[in-house]
């Protein structure tokens, strides 16, 4: 570590980014027992770290680093970790969450050492910053009903950061996947990723695509971004005893739901957040993730780069939409 202090940008109150967000130097952290230090070469820029610093989860700690997502080389440990892993290049999630008040954005963060993971070589810093909340959520999605080998998946959203990942997965595993998408460019991104059969919703009836591809079969499971909004296609397309996990219904956060229609069916429905998945979930998606990393052409999106002093207009980049990826903080800039 170099010094006794690193370069960082935080917020001490909640609020708009431009408003909120400071940039200057704070203590180097040193790694406590079972923590690794991690020089910090990449911050991933999430939805739910804006929703955060604007207020949507009330505030844990008077001062906050934002950022849950990152990557860069261990550089130190505490007590109880091997020394093997300084040097390692690794990709980290959960560093800004429920109980932590240092993120991402920053040269240095201390977390625990199971929220890091080892990042080929051949993945940029970048690219390993997107690999945290986007495709563990996509993993704890995809898996939420077990194995996928040999069904049919319907991903709502396949361009998308998560859902592009979960289509990437699914496919990776053996699925067939359907996707929705919005527009011709994204078309070609949800087919890319491995997607057998791609849906715009625009311009088609999902439900009548999704009956004629499986020949009024349905599928075994879906994987939403947005339930509410999308649940009445949702609903028509999925199979008897198949299986819904959705983790986010920004359309409509408390939506009707015939519970009886649920029950007559036999469906499952779950939802996901990553910071309150077990222990083994998260284990099993670092494990899986790595696997499926090691094969160079997988798409690790980068939607826009931003030197550190720029956290703030990188939220602000991220809360605009119509990003394609993730948006990525370059900390040693």
């Amino acid at each position: 570590m170099e010094g006794t202090t690193m370069r960082a940008v935080w917020y001490d109150r909640q609020g708009p980014a431009d408003a909120v967000i400071v940039s200057g130097e704070l203590p180097t952290p040193v790694p406590q027992r079972g923590e690794v230090c991690v020089r910090l070469y990449a911050s991933g820029v999430n939805p739910s770290d804006t929703y955060r610093r604007h207020g949507a989860v009330a505030a844990e700690y008077p001062r906050v680093i934002p950022n849950s997502d990152g990557a860069g080389v261990v550089c130190g440990v505490g007590d109880g970790v091997s020394p093997s892993w300084v040097g390692q290049r690794v990709w980290l999630y959960n560093g800004q969450r429920n109980g932590r008040w240092m993120g991402t954005a920053a040269e240095y963060i201390a977390l625990d050492a199971d929220l890091v993971t080892k990042l080929p070589d051949h993945v940029s810093f970048a690219e390993g910053a997107t690999l945290g909340i986007p495709c563990m959520t996509a993993h704890g999605c995809v898996f939420a009903a077990g194995a996928v080998q040999g069904k049919r998946l319907l991903v709502t959203g396949g361009a998308g950061a998560v859902g592009n990942y979960a289509v990437q997965l699914a496919a990776w595993a053996g699925a067939e996947v359907i996707a929705t998408v919005s527009s011709p460019d994204k078309a070609e991104r949800a087919a890319a990723a491995g997607a057998a059969h791609v849906v715009n919703y625009r311009t088609e009836d999902v439900a009548a695509r999704v009956a004629e591809i499986t020949r009024g079969g349905g599928v075994d499971h879906v994987v939403d971004v947005d339930l509410g909004g999308n649940l009445a296609v949702v609903l028509a397309a999925v199979r008897e005893h198949g299986s819904i996990a959705y983790y986010a219904s920004n359309g409509a956060p408390e939506p009707a739901v015939n519970l009886r229609t649920l029950m007559a069916r036999n469906l499952t429905l779950r939802g996901f957040v990553l910071p309150s998945s077990t222990w083994a979930a998260r284990k099993r998606a670092q494990r899986d993730i790595s696997a499926f990393v090691r094969t160079r052409g997988r798409l690790l999106s980068v939607a826009g780069e931003f030197a550190l002093y720029q956290t703030a207009a990188a939220h602000l980049s991220v809360e605009a939409g119509g990003k394609v990826g993730t948006v990525v903080v370059a900390c040693d800039q």
